[in-house]
């Protein structure tokens, strides 16, 4: 069976751009989806499968390292235990049995573990008790990897944003913006510091470095959505009109610490949402010209 460094489970926009980066640094990498014809186009090794399909996981090849970055397909409570524990679980058990096992699995996961809705500050150690079913199934597949006998690390994400993630600018653009009190802390990170984190944490693996067993990757500004939202109209030139009481799914105020995720080593190409949303509008051409 052909041997692979980097096998990513749930190829995507993350998991794409991710093997590119990968690839650029000399590291093999296959991506695995169900359809995988958008991975071939993209010039990355691919391999078709469905983690709900034990026959086509049994063709994965041997990996040291296990990215396991899937979607779920629509918000709802099936989607999200078919992705998340169930598949994560099946991808476990077929890796597990290997004369060759991986020395890494890595789960992609979410902020929404937490529950905190006070502006608490959050990190590695602070409380999980999401109230929603997805936060719930999320933090269900984060303890069937922390407690597997295959080395694994959780990686939590806060909001990712980036190109084509634009919806906080288009609802500027229309004028709406967050309510400056009471203050409701958000968190975020740019896609392309989403895959700079996993391609540093592979390294630390493949390189046998010391890894935690859960990182919580945000960026190293915590920031009232409001202020967040100001700063987009200004740049945009925007007036807002209308105080929108929940832009987000769900209600949420916490403020993350990636302060563990620094201490590793890795350093945040888009320390900010400043530096993060001046490349998103000026990649994405949302930007006005300037007369004369």
């Amino acid at each position: 069976m052909k041997k692979t460094t980097t096998l990513i489970v749930g190829c995507g926009d993350i998991g794409i751009t991710l093997a590119r980066q990968l690839k650029a640094q000399g590291t093999s990498v296959t991506g695995v989806r169900r359809r995988p014809e958008a991975l071939t186009e993209a010039g990355i090794a691919a391999v078709a499968a469905d983690v709900q399909d034990a026959e086509s996981l049994a063709a994965l090849p041997d990996a040291e390292v296990v990215v396991y970055v899937i979607s779920a397909d629509r918000f709802e409570e099936e989607a999200y235990r078919a992705a998340y524990p169930d598949g994560l679980k099946a991808v476990l058990a077929e890796y597990a049995g290997r004369k060759r096992p991986p020395k890494r699995v890595f789960f992609v996961s979410s902020t929404s573990v937490y529950a905190q809705q006070a502006g608490e500050t959050v990190d590695e150690h602070s409380e999980v008790a999401p109230h929603g079913f997805s936060g719930q199934l999320m933090l269900e597949a984060e303890q069937a990897l922390l407690a597997h006998d295959l080395p694994g690390t959780v990686v939590r994400f806060s909001g990712i944003y980036g190109p084509g993630r634009d919806r906080l600018i288009r609802q500027v653009r229309e004028g709406r913006i967050a309510p400056a009190s009471p203050a409701m802390y958000s968190n975020r990170i740019h896609r392309d510091d989403c895959t700079g984190v996993l391609a540093h944490l592979i390294d630390l693996a493949l390189a046998d470095q010391p890894l935690a067993p859960l990182y919580l990757a945000s960026d190293c500004e915590p920031a009232p959505l409001h202020e967040v939202m100001q700063w987009l109209a200004d740049k945009l030139r925007v007036e807002p009109s209308q105080v929108i009481q929940s832009p987000l799914r769900r209600r949420a105020s916490k403020r993350c610490d990636n302060a563990l995720l620094l201490e590793s080593g890795y350093r945040f190409r888009y320390p900010s949402f400043r530096e993060g949303y001046a490349q998103v509008l000026e990649a994405g051409g949302f930007l006005p010209t300037r007369k004369g």
